[in-house]
């Protein structure tokens, strides 16, 4: 066999799609680009979604509501019969999964699943495990340890205090509080303050003593 001897395997190399040939190129007569138009001209592309225009239909549908999309937890999934790679007795965590490269990418958490059988006592610790991998792995003797709690059952709110019964029609509303009586000495107490002792009487200025020599004033007519 010499090189000029070799040839690729039959069906690798394809003839090259002679485009705009007329009929006889076996692609038609407009060679698979329909009548005239944007499509028809050499580099045209039109992005998905585009109308020609007009208003594109993602934009004519309504959107409203509420959507729990964004605020859900995605999990990597993991089969139960993927474990039996893993010794008897040992320990099975996001390490060793991602190790064994059974758990890849992102993701909020790994969650077991039960598909297939599980052979072997192991330790598995997860995020989340599927009630029948939870049933398969605790009858081989093994353990599922979340790593993350179920959330607790909201507890039910407390019912209102009951409301104290009204009085009847007949019955009297209390009566108002005495005045209080006058002090020992027959001073009442100051205004603006209760228990204040009154203010005591002002005592008489004394007269200036008149200098000696000084004949005394005449009595006023």
């Amino acid at each position: 066999m010499r090189l000029h001897d070799l040839k690729p395997r039959p069906g690798a190399k394809h003839r090259r799609k002679r485009l705009g040939q007329g009929e006889a190129s076996g692609h038609g007569k407009t060679s698979g680009r329909g009548g005239k138009g944007q499509t028809a001209r050499s580099g045209s592309s039109i992005r998905i979604g585009f109308e020609g225009g007009q208003m594109p239909l993602i934009r004519r549908i309504p959107k409203r509501g509420f959507n729990n999309t964004r605020h859900g937890i995605r999990y990597l999934p993991v089969n139960l019969e993927a474990l039996n790679r893993f010794d008897d007795g040992a320990r099975v965590d996001e390490a060793a999964l991602r190790a064994a490269g059974l758990a890849n990418g992102r993701g909020d958490g790994i969650k077991i699943l039960g598909d297939g059988e599980l052979t072997r006592k192991l330790i598995v610790s997860a995020h989340s495990f599927s009630a029948s991998a939870k049933t398969k792995i605790e009858a081989k003797g093994g353990t599922c340890e979340f790593l993350v709690p179920p959330r607790p059952p909201r507890a039910k709110p407390a019912p209102p205090p009951p409301r104290p019964p009204k009085p009847a029609e007949g019955e009297a509303k209390g009566a108002k509080p005495a005045k209080k009586a006058k002090s020992e000495g027959g001073e009442q107490p100051a205004a603006g303050g209760e228990g204040k002792p009154a203010k005591p009487a002002k005592k008489p200025k004394p007269e200036a003593a008149k200098p000696e020599g000084q004949a005394p004033e005449a009595p006023k007519s």
